[in-house]
């Protein structure tokens, strides 16, 4: 009797544990597929933010393109843009647009300051080597386009339209492109011909991810 006790006791035990560990079992799936769904089903709003208005929108979309299209009304000069230059732009590119520490905008100034000439310094071999806004970059409204979005480091995005064809007119015609006594607007800006526009191509690519 005492022996059909232990034993019915035993099995009682080995049954209770087995019933848990098939409890674990189960539980560990559901949380699984609990786990699974959340990597599948996101929620349409995660209750933070908010749409974008179309103004908000209108005020990113400055991009400009090769021919001009985007620029917008107004004009500049160069000696506006020079006096513009030394106060926002000087401490990052140096007094001439040669010295630094950031990116150089002019490759080869004379003792005034400004270029020996697009044209001849992409013939110096010396020249051609420095990467500067004459020398390397295609398209002239590039410049206006990346100065309205990007500059001045510390506040970006906060020239006015005026203050970019300024400096635009200045770097251009510190490079040797631009004559300082006309003024720059959108209708002659995109007939700048930079001397480097032939050395890209347009990349025509269809076997990927495509950029126009």
């Amino acid at each position: 009797m005492r022996e059909n006790t232990i034993r019915y006791g035993i099995w009682s035990i080995l049954a209770m544990l087995l019933l848990v560990a098939a409890v674990k079992r189960e539980n560990h799936f559901d949380n699984t597929k609990k786990n699974a769904g959340d990597t599948l089903d996101w929620p349409k709003s995660f209750g933070f933010g908010r749409k974008a208005s179309a103004i908000q929108i209108a005020a990113w979309d400055i991009d400009i393109s090769p021919d001009g299209k985007g620029l917008p009304a107004g004009e500049g000069n160069v000696l506006q843009g020079r006096e513009i230059y030394a106060l926002k732009c000087a401490a990052c590119h140096g007094a001439t647009g040669t010295e630094g520490p950031n990116d150089r905008l002019v490759a080869a100034p004379d003792s005034t300051g400004k270029s020996t000439g697009a044209a001849s310094d992409a013939r110096r071999t010396d020249v051609r080597r420095i990467k500067a806004i004459g020398t390397y970059w295609p398209y002239a409204t590039t410049v206006f386009d990346y100065i309205r979005r990007a500059m001045p480091f510390n506040q970006p995005g906060s020239l006015t339209d005026q203050e970019v064809y300024s400096l635009t007119a200045f770097l251009l015609n510190a490079n040797g492109l631009w004559d300082e006594k006309v003024t720059l607007n959108a209708k002659n800006l995109p007939k700048v011909k930079m001397p480097a526009r032939n050395n890209f191509v347009p990349d025509d690519r269809t076997d990927g991810p495509e950029i126009r």
